[in-house]
């Protein structure tokens, strides 16, 4: 996974409510075991048209927002299915973070433990960021000290704390714990010296 401390970038604005893991990533790509090739796949019923040609007007198509990667999306996004894939789509495609007023539990766990920031909003900020969005501004995303900035303003997020550090560190949980691989081998030598005598 990669570390994620701050970034900056234009906001994809994504804004209809509901979007289920299902258009996320379409039931037909889930056939994989990797995340290789997902990316391509991202959003594909609503990016394409029935004979594959890109629809111009959906927001992934339009070329000022090419290679952004914050996602600022309508209520309850990743709803739906449990699908990793749908994490795996969005990492595949560039995205970092995702901005909603709310994530469907599942899909908020996955991402995590995928390396993207499922960051939640206030509907004021959600209203600020989308103005932003219009605009063509950019913002900052500062996850050590749990702020998005933009031109004119501020908002100040809250993330699990062990979450955090996870996404900062580009590690997930087994790979935090097998951080500590020396100290648990030693430990366990210990143990098993104290058990034989």
């Amino acid at each position: 996974m990669k570390s994620f401390n701050r970034i900056s970038s234009r906001i994809v604005p994504l804004l209809e409510r509901d979007i289920d893991t299902d258009q996320i990533i379409p039931a037909r790509f889930l056939k994989v075991t990797t995340r290789v090739g997902l990316g391509e796949h991202l959003f594909e019923d609503l990016r394409r048209n029935p004979d594959g040609s890109f629809r111009p007007e959906f927001v992934l198509n339009r070329p000022e927002f090419r290679g952004a990667t914050i996602l600022l999306a309508g209520d309850n996004f990743g709803c739906g299915s449990s699908r990793e894939h749908a994490a795996w789509a969005l990492i595949g495609h560039g995205f970092q973070v995702v901005m909603s007023t709310s994530f469907a539990d599942i899909f908020y766990a996955n991402a995590l433990k995928n390396g993207i920031l499922p960051l939640v909003l206030s509907t004021r900020a959600f209203e600020h960021l989308e103005r932003v969005s219009r605009t063509g501004g950019e913002i900052s995303v500062d996850l050590p000290h749990r702020t998005v900035a933009w031109a004119d303003g501020t908002y100040t997020f809250t993330i699990d704390p062990f979450a955090g550090l996870c996404l900062q560190q580009g590690t997930d949980q087994l790979g935090y714990i097998l951080g500590f691989e020396e100290q648990i081998v030693a430990y366990e030598a210990g143990r098993a010296a104290r058990e034989v005598s």
